[in-house]
C-alpha cells in the first residue's frame, strides 16, 4: 500500500510542473473595446494605477515626447516609469476620443488639461489575438 501511495505521489509531482506551465495566464483586458483600453491607459498615466500595464502595452511599444528635442522610450523604460509613479495622480481634467478605428488598428487622442498647460497624447492601438494593446504614444504640449 505504501508503494502505491509513493508511486502516485511521485507521478503527481512529475506531472504538475509540466501541466502548470501549459496553462496561459488570463488577460484581464481580453475582449475590451478600444474606449475601455484608452480608459485603462489614462488610469495608468494620469491616475497612477499601472495595474494592467504588462498586458496594456505591446512588446514593441514606443513612447515619444514631441517638441524641440524628441525623446523616445521603449516598453521596459516606460513600464519602469509608471511603476515608479504608482499612486501619483495628476491634478488635471482628462478627456479622450477615438479618432479612427479600422479593423485591427485604432488611433485615439487623450487630453489632460492642467491649470497652466495642456498635454495631448496620440495613441496607436493594435489588436493582438483577443485584446487591444497600445503600441505607440506620442505626447505633445500644444
Amino acid at each position: 500500500m505504501k508503494r502505491i501511495i509513493f508511486s502516485i505521489t511521485t507521478a503527481l509531482i512529475l506531472i504538475s510542473p509540466f501541466s502548470s506551465s501549459a496553462v496561459e495566464k488570463a488577460n484581464p483586458l481580453k475582449n475590451m473595446n478600444t474606449t475601455a483600453i484608452v480608459a485603462v491607459y489614462l488610469n495608468a498615466t494620469a491616475l497612477g494605477n499601472p495595474e494592467f500595464s504588462e498586458q496594456l502595452f505591446a512588446r514593441d511599444f514606443e513612447y515619444y515626447v514631441a517638441g524641440l528635442n524628441v525623446f523616445k522610450f521603449n516598453r521596459k523604460q516606460y513600464l519602469k516609469f509608471l511603476k515608479q509613479n504608482t499612486g501619483l495622480q495628476f491634478n488635471c481634467k482628462t478627456t479622450s476620443e477615438i479618432l479612427a478605428e479600422n479593423g485591427d488598428s485604432c488611433t485615439a487622442k487623450t487630453t489632460m488639461q492642467f491649470e497652466n498647460f495642456t498635454r495631448v497624447d496620440y495613441i496607436t492601438l493594435c489588436r493582438k489575438k483577443d485584446s487591444w494593446q497600445v503600441s505607440k504614444v506620442v505626447t505633445t504640449y500644444p
